[in-house]
């Protein structure tokens, strides 16, 4: 099935009302309507059930790692931890917008408002060391993140009224609101074992292995230089319809480099497996190394249809030079994105337009229409121009000098107090309009001295400030900087994390992923109207506003995104031909790739 298809599929099959209730426990759950696959579906449509297994795969990872506790602030992580190691109740299938299998728990059920959640847990699943997992080890993980673990998992909690034990392997959740999602982010959670944390502080950062329910357990390791994780030959699921072609290969390694170009050394020296190009002229001009000449490394593009999600320059409207719109819509004017572009992609990717751009759920262009236009009015004293009467980014024209939006630029930075004095943007008390770019890569770094170089003629004063990733990740985490990059990975079933994002408690909370400081009641008011919603065009009605307030709000000048992915690797490994809607995303790579041996 092709993307075009498999989303028309989930916009035809999501107008079913997701209220309808479910009559006995079910093999899977979805947002609205129901599951693609019947109970008796032989393994995931983008999965091989028939891939060998065995091998290896290398992979090159920027940074390094302190922690073995994914789910707190504290500490540094390796991120395969999280996906290699840890399991969820449910798990969910990429070839659909947003529907979740049978995992840990072989069935879930909703009442006839989705006002709770069963699940019902396999008797097969245990740990890695053979303890069989419990319902009460599953009530403890929830409690415990709440309490102790990043901020997502409280604000999910506090929407749980009670969880209590049903016979033998249940456990259901009554909810304290409305809220569709709550039993699809719940079957998400991560199961731990108490048993890892007896005697020390789940909120302290530690080296401490983690015994946990997942496919591989962590090996080898050294931090900072590398990682392993080995396949557990005695994993309780292997024999899963649903984990049916995945998880094929033996042992993954994450070995640790400064940089990315450090990164693309070792990958060409043949130390890791994958390489993922994300400037398409690199892509063109750079790979005629031996290996790629002789066979030892392919090239492969995978195409997706998932939504662009946001990556630009992040605006901390904590600040006060960032406070007024037109200031931040001049700095956005001042961007020569197709300069920029060009120069350094060849000008190959399309620009983010929205939020959810590439997807059903973007924003229109024009004017509010409809169910969209309900749901903003009553908050249109509070909106930016654009939210309803329609919002397009600026294209710059003639060139590098952009001159007729950097005049439109000066004009908006007057109309807000700031004017050039001896070469110099001042506002009425004679301080100097001056701020600096945090960036954590040579890349955002180029970008950035482009931006730096426009802004001069503008008389701002911009900087730019590269940290490695643990400042970097320290700083941003308290919001202490003027201006980052930052990408806000978007998909087809956006919900509770929003609030996470755009949420007014993200101003000052620290830990979430708010990082533009944004406090509008009426992003607040789309984002409950998605939780809420009982039918697709509903939930699509919701994103389209609240990809309007995104966009209005000014709060990044937005970059470009990839619409396919380039990715150069070890000729040994593979990867089915039909992927799955997502493309080369979360469940992908290495999820359902293998590994041939040469003959």
């Amino acid at each position: 099935m092709g993307i075009k298809t498999q989303v028309l599929a989930w916009v035809i099959g999501g107008v079913i009302a997701a209220s309808g209730a479910w009559a006995a426990p079910q093999h899977g759950i979805a947002m609205y309507g129901e599951p693609a696959l019947p109970p008796d579906f032989v393994s995931l449509p983008y999965a091989n059930p028939d891939a060998p297994q065995g091998g290896k795969i290398v992979f090159g990872e920027r940074g390094g790692f302190d922690a073995f506790n994914p789910f707190i602030l504290k500490g540094r992580s390796p991120y395969g931890l999280r996906v290699h190691v840890f399991e969820t109740l449910l798990g969910r299938s990429w070839d659909e917008s947003f529907t979740l299998y049978g995992l840990l728990a072989e069935s879930v059920e909703t009442g006839p408002e989705r006002e709770w959640v069963e699940f019902q847990l396999r008797p097969e699943a245990a740990f890695s060391d053979g303890t069989p997992l419990t319902v009460e080890d599953v009530i403890w993980s929830f409690e415990t993140l709440a309490e102790k673990g990043l901020p997502r998992y409280r604000t999910v909690w506090d929407k749980v009224a009670s969880a209590e034990k049903i016979g033998e392997r249940g456990v259901r959740f009554t909810f304290a609101e409305k809220d569709n999602e709550l039993p699809l982010i719940l079957g998400l959670g991560p199961i731990l074992n108490p048993r890892d944390w007896e005697g020390r502080d789940f909120a302290e950062s530690t080296l401490d292995l983690p015994t946990a329910t997942g496919p591989y357990v962590v090996g080898e390791f050294e931090p900072g230089r590398f990682i392993e994780f080995e396949k557990n030959p005695d994993y309780w699921g292997k024999d899963l319809p649903f984990n049916r072609g995945r998880d094929n290969v033996d042992l993954i390694r994450y070995d640790y480099f400064a940089d990315g170009d450090v990164i693309f050394e070792a990958f060409r020296a043949g130390e890791t497996s994958v390489f993922r190009e994300l400037n398409p002229a690199k892509w063109a001009r750079d790979y005629d190394f031996p290996a790629v000449q002789d066979g030892r490394i392919v090239k492969s593009e995978v195409a997706h249809g998932r939504p662009s999600g946001m990556e630009g320059f992040v605006f901390n409207t904590r600040r006060p030079q960032f406070q007024d719109w037109r200031v931040r819509d001049a700095l956005i004017h001042a961007f020569n994105f197709e300069f920029v572009n060009q120069t350094l992609n060849g000008g190959a990717y399309p620009r983010r337009t929205s939020y959810f751009a590439n997807s059903v759920l973007a924003m229109d262009h024009g004017p509010a229409e409809g169910a969209v236009r309900a749901l903003l009015e009553p908050f249109a004293d509070g909106l930016l121009p654009g939210a309803l009467e329609g919002y397009n980014l600026p294209v710059a024209e003639g060139g590098e000098r952009n001159r007729t939006n950097l005049r439109k630029a000066a004009a908006l930075l007057e109309e807000a107090g700031w004017t050039v004095q001896d070469g110099v943007l001042r506002d009425a008390a004679g301080t100097a309009f001056a701020f600096t770019i945090t960036v954590t890569s040579t890349a955002h770094e180029g970008i950035a001295g482009l931006y730096v170089d426009a802004l001069k003629r503008l008389g701002v004063q911009a900087s730019i400030e590269l940290l490695d990733s643990a400042q970097y990740r320290e700083r941003r985490n308290i919001y202490d900087y003027d201006m980052i990059v930052n990408l806000w990975g978007l998909s087809l079933s956006p919900g509770n994390e929003q609030m996470l994002y755009w949420g007014s408690d993200g101003v000052k909370t620290p830990g979430t992923r708010n990082y533009m400081g944004m406090n509008v009641p009426a992003a607040e008011a789309m984002i409950e109207a998605m939780l809420t919603a009982d039918d697709t065009e509903a939930f699509t009605a919701a994103v389209k506003a609240l990809d309007r307030v995104l966009m209005s709000g000014r709060y990044v000048v937005p970059f470009w995104y990839p619409d396919v992915s380039y990715l150069a690797h070890d000729a040994r490994l593979k990867f089915p031909e039909d992927t799955a809607v997502y493309g080369d995303w979360i469940g992908f790579l290495p999820d359902v790739w293998w590994f041939e041996p040469r003959n």
